[in-house]
């Protein structure tokens, strides 16, 4: 009866929420380097730093260097002629309101060849390597969601003590920049009207890691997009379950946000499967889910349930072993009696995981000896949690499972993406990442 009171009230306060804190911005215009400004754009130095005053500049110790070629063939063009670039990560801030905005940046050096991997926020995969030839200029565009944690006055998402300072609650966008030679040019930052909104719901196994080397599909996911119309907020946090979810706020966060024809994916197990986290499978497990589903619903949006990712453990014979219980098959049974759609990460993990063999899995995972990061004086060997390879796989997975749905947001992934067989898994010995430097031997929470 209790648990019932609960999900009433819980419905009660989201039906009442309003999207009241989403405000129109202006475009925005940076030109970067030390040469002629183009028209309407903001000069950035390699000496500005970030102030909430200016509204933006580079942020995080970033050491960019700012060049100027000049005149190239007789011509100077004053976005391309002069860039800035820097060794290893550059990170550029500007100051925003919560919203959806669609990013366009030029790259290119008249001079020298550039590599460009671009990450938002909590190291959100937006952009992989980018190349570009000597002379050679390149547009990329990608739609990025700026959030707080206010629902409205008074009222706020109840962030847990290493959220509060993740770059994805923050009034702001931060951009990183990295790979080889990556040479910015120009930014444009423009609202995006009327996109498509993807929310992520879960826990560690899906929220954005700030910190290296841990990772989840939930970050690596919006690079599979194209930029017309969908946009990927990220609302999974570490050691959370569907009904501390419904207690900090975060389901009515993301009502107060939604429109008709957005999506809603929810992926919970690792967490309520744990004594103490007052949810059973079948029983509260399966009536939280439809509060999740409900809640959506009732908003106009589509949810789709996504069944948790095995743990690395495996069996004398290679099979995994499930750890999960009765969690993903109550998920389940609870997509098909409430016709939610749904997407069986767990199935394709076990895949995955077999593919790849016991010894080879550990890729995927958090396991590196002591030494590999700076400030990393111990060992790590975690077989829940994912590295950034691992991350990126997983959300080849997905992608997958989107493609063979019937939800129409499969008609806005990218036009030239592979299909990804889970029987014969990329090679992690071939597979090239930029590392962001910000690091934590700590596991995420929920372990």
């Amino acid at each position: 009866m209790l648990l019932h009171k609960r999900i009433v009230f819980a419905l009660f306060a989201i039906g009442v929420i309003t999207l009241g804190n989403t405000k129109a911005q202006e475009i925005r215009q940076f030109d970067f380097g030390t040469g002629q400004v183009a028209n309407g754009y903001t000069q950035v130095k390699a000496t500005d730093v970030y102030a909430d005053s200016t509204g933006f500049g580079f942020d995080y110790r970033s050491n960019p260097i700012a060049i100027n070629r000049g005149s190239v063939n007789g011509k100077e063009d004053p976005l391309t002629s002069d860039f800035c670039t820097g060794i290893g990560s550059v990170f550029f801030s500007t100051k925003l309101p919560q919203g959806n905005y669609q990013v366009t940046v030029t790259l290119g050096d008249a001079i020298k060849a550039t590599t460009t991997t671009i990450k938002a926020e909590s190291r959100r995969l937006l952009a992989e390597r980018i190349e570009t030839k000597p002379g050679e200029f390149k547009t990329v565009r990608f739609n990025v969601a700026v959030y707080d944690s206010v629902i409205h006055p008074g009222r706020m998402v109840k962030l847990k003590p290493r959220e509060v300072d993740k770059l994805d609650w923050d009034n702001k966008l931060t951009l990183e920049f990295s790979n080889t030679n990556p040479s910015i040019d120009a930014i444009t930052i423009e609202p995006v009207k009327s996109p498509i909104q993807v929310f992520l719901m879960g826990n560690s196994t899906v929220t954005n890691q700030s910190l290296e080397p841990w990772a989840c599909w939930g970050q690596m996911i919006p690079a599979f997009f194209g930029s017309e119309r969908v946009v990927i907020s990220n609302m999974a946090a570490s050691g959370e379950t569907l009904r501390s979810s419904l207690g900090r706020r975060r389901l009515e966060k993301v009502a107060s946000m939604l429109h008709r024809g957005d999506y809603v994916f929810i992926e919970f197990a690792h967490n309520d499967q744990k004594k103490g986290s007052g949810e059973t499978a079948y029983t509260t497990y399966n009536q939280y889910l439809r509060t999740f589903a409900d809640t959506a619903r009732n908003h106009g949006a589509i949810p789709v349930f996504v069944t948790s990712t095995h743990r690395r453990n495996f069996d004398k014979s290679g099979h995994v072993i499930n750890t999960l219980g009765d969690f993903p098959d109550a998920m389940r049974m609870e997509a098909k009696k409430e016709h939610v759609t749904l997407i069986d990460l767990n199935k394709m993990t076990k895949t995955l995981y077999e593919a790849f063999g016991d010894e080879k899995s550990r890729t995927l995972f958090v396991q590196y000896p002591a030494g590999t990061f700076v400030g990393q004086n111990r060992e790590l060997a975690d077989n829940t949690h994912f590295c950034d390879f691992g991350a990126y796989e997983l959300a080849k997975c997905m992608v997958e499972g989107i493609r063979k749905s019937d939800l129409i947001l499969k008609e806005y992934l990218k036009k030239d993406l592979p299909v990804f067989d889970l029987n014969h898994p990329d090679d992690r010995d071939h597979w090239d990442f930029p590392f962001t430097p910000m690091f934590s031997s700590i596991k995420p929470y929920g372990n």
